[in-house]
């Protein structure tokens, strides 16, 4: 069977009057062009979406190259510095290619427009319209949007065709092709075990914003395929005709292409920015279930076209739907693991602090290697038991908690217990019920809790000779994750780290609560005085009457700190390569980068990382 247009038998050249004739009815017969793949076009098809998939895969090559190169260059000049002294590590405060800082001035840490990156758009207190990508990721969006336009206007049209009905049935089968084929992209950036994210080092929250990005792209073009048939089939017999033969219960095929179609619209819908961050938990799950349908209904639509062995795009959606049920097998074996031998779910502690925050630590029952900048997934048993959501570790420790045990184990310890723990703000749902569920009791409450992950943990400091550690509120659980791993690498020759500055922006001295047996293990690890300064900004007056007279290794200040100064101030005094990050609310991340693309010179080494979570 020939699949590919029959353009050509239309246009050609009659030899009577009565092939004339016929030529004539032929070439304004509509039918065939939305039945069967008549006007389609697959070898183009096929080949649009070959070259976007090289496209990707070579961009991947690409940017793996470049990390690779940065991996090497940061293991050199950590295994240069860590036993150098402080004075002798000017030399890598330069730079060593002159056109550096202004890439990253100018594209790699730049925001889109001028300054606003991270800060959301809330027009009304109780509505979020999201942010705008950085300009990389910008970038990378339009060029893809580009690609994907063009191979959508490679039609007949171009090549001299007459028949619009024919170009319109292959822009219906070319918008088809390439709506599954984004699905691949679309399905491996959706990923928590995406592998590109440790690879290319690049955040899930930048992946996140692709796939959000991206998942428009296939709607759009979910809903082109579907204009392209309804158009025809309208023109040929109306309105109730094109309904009729959509709804044929005979045609496994249209059903479910309209079911299909009808699941992307709602999703689509769905996923607007201000009913997401509305109704967030609800979103989730309708995403699930929506996603799972859309890809069901692909399947059917592919496998039960009247072709043999279905379209040629059928191999893709099988391999897209394995490629989502591996990622969800990968998380149950990440849990599984993390828990092991106990099952899916350990003992927790809850603690409900000062300002709204529920300090949960989790005893996870064997080692578990915890690196710094690592999230993880939660699911506590009790409050919401279908809800899991990322939250930062703040601390790791490898001691026995005696409240966690119970009379067995604390006659048989368990063996090499690991106590992640973490800071979680209440807002609304499942951290709100948290939190008043934990207030009942002053001493904390234990839960049962499920813990998927670690992820993330790819940013690595361990080269750098002066760091700079910037939060606002509950973003110092990621920052405080890194403070012990640096110390103790300095105690040990291992780090570059001579200078380490984390500073703390929060309302309320008594947020201080948060961390406070954190700082005091901090200031018992030998010589941390001589590498850490802790700043704490209190952004309320009232706060300043009640402010101790000393603490280990905290200086206390009142009101926001001048960020540009106090970037400016470090880099003065910069020791070696130097490395801000940020992990906060979204307008302090802006000024932050901000601040960081200012200092950005001839000739010295700063580097920016943003730790940040958009949803």
């Amino acid at each position: 069977m020939n699949h590919s247009t029959t353009a050509s038998t239309i246009n050609s050249k009659p030899t009577t009057s009565e092939d004339a004739d016929a030529a004539a009815r032929a070439e304004s017969t509509i039918l065939p062009y939305y039945t069967g793949l008549n006007g389609v076009d697959l070898r183009t098809n096929t080949l649009s979406a070959d070259v976007l998939w090289l496209l990707l895969g070579f961009l991947a090559l690409i940017m793996l190259g470049i990390r690779f190169s940065d991996t090497i260059w940061a293991r050199h000049r950590q295994a240069s510095t860590a036993s150098m002294p402080y004075a002798e590590q000017t030399e890598w405060r330069t730079t060593q290619w002159w056109w550096m800082p202004s890439l990253k001035k100018h594209l790699l840490y730049a925001p889109l427009l001028r300054k606003r990156h991270n800060r959301e758009f809330r027009p009304l207190p109780s509505v979020n319209w999201g942010t705008l990508p950085s300009r990389p990721c910008a970038i990378f969006m339009v060029l893809y949007l580009a690609v994907n336009v063009a191979a959508m206007s490679v039609l007949q049209l171009n090549r001299g065709n007459p028949n619009g009905y024919a170009v319109v049935a292959e822009l219906r089968g070319r918008s088809g092709t390439m709506a599954v084929a984004n699905m691949v992209p679309l399905v491996i950036l959706s990923g928590r075990n995406n592998p590109l994210i440790p690879l290319l080092k690049i955040s899930y929250d930048s992946f996140n914003m692709l796939h959000r990005w991206l998942g428009r792209l296939v709607v759009c073009q979910i809903i082109v395929h579907a204009a392209c048939w309804t158009d025809v089939a309208v023109v040929d017999g109306g309105l109730k005709h094109a309904f009729a033969e959509a709804s044929r219960n005979d045609s496994l095929f249209m059903r479910s292409g309209v079911a299909g179609c009808i699941a992307a619209v709602c999703l689509l819908l769905l996923s607007f920015s201000p009913i997401r961050h509305a109704f967030y938990e609800t979103f989730v799950t309708l995403h699930i279930l929506l996603a799972s349908l859309i890809f069901i209904t692909t399947w059917i639509h592919c496998a039960s076209a009247d072709v043999d062995r279905g379209l040629p795009q059928r191999p893709w959606i099988m391999a897209i739907v394995f490629l989502w049920v591996a990622d969800r097998c990968a998380r149950v074996v990440r849990t599984l693991y993390i828990h092991w031998p106990r099952g899916f779910a350990s003992t927790a502690v809850c603690e409900a602090l000062p300002g709204r925050v529920t300090r949960v630590t989790v005893q996870l029952p064997r080692y578990v290697d915890i690196k710094p900048g690592t999230h993880a997934f939660l699911r506590i048993w009790g409050i919401d038991l279908w809800q899991n959501h990322p939250f930062s570790i703040a601390w790791v420790d490898h001691n026995t908690d005696p409240r966690y045990e119970s009379g067995l184990e604390k006659a048989t310890p368990p063996d090499g217990p690991t106590l992640a723990t973490f800071l979680i703000s209440a807002r609304q749902g499942m951290t709100q019920k948290l939190f008043e569920r934990a207030s009942c009791n002053p001493k904390g409450i234990r839960l049962k809790v499920t813990t998927e992950g670690p992820y993330g943990g790819y940013h690595d400091l361990n080269s750098y000779g002066h760091v700079v550690l910037i939060a606002g509120s509950t973003g110092i659980t990621h920052q405080l994750s890194y403070i012990k791993p640096l110390l103790e690498g300095f105690n040990a020759g291992t780090v570059a780290i001579r200078r380490l500055v984390l500073c703390w922006i929060i309302r309320e001295r008594e947020w201080m609560e948060w961390v406070q047996p954190f700082t005091e293990a901090i200031s018992r690890i030998p010589r941390s005085e001589h590498v850490l300064s802790i700043q704490v900004y209190l952004t309320r007056r009232r706060s300043l009457d009640r402010l101790p007279d000393t603490i280990p290794l905290v200086r206390l200040f009142w009101g926001r700190p001048d960020l540009p100064r106090l970037v400016a101030d470090q880099v003065c005094q910069q020791v070696g390569a130097m490395c801000v990050t940020v992990c906060g609310p979204g307008a302090l991340a802006d000024d932050v980068r901000s601040s960081v693309r200012a200092v950005q010179g001839k000739d010295n080494v700063v580097d920016f990382i943003e730790e940040s979570f958009t949803w």
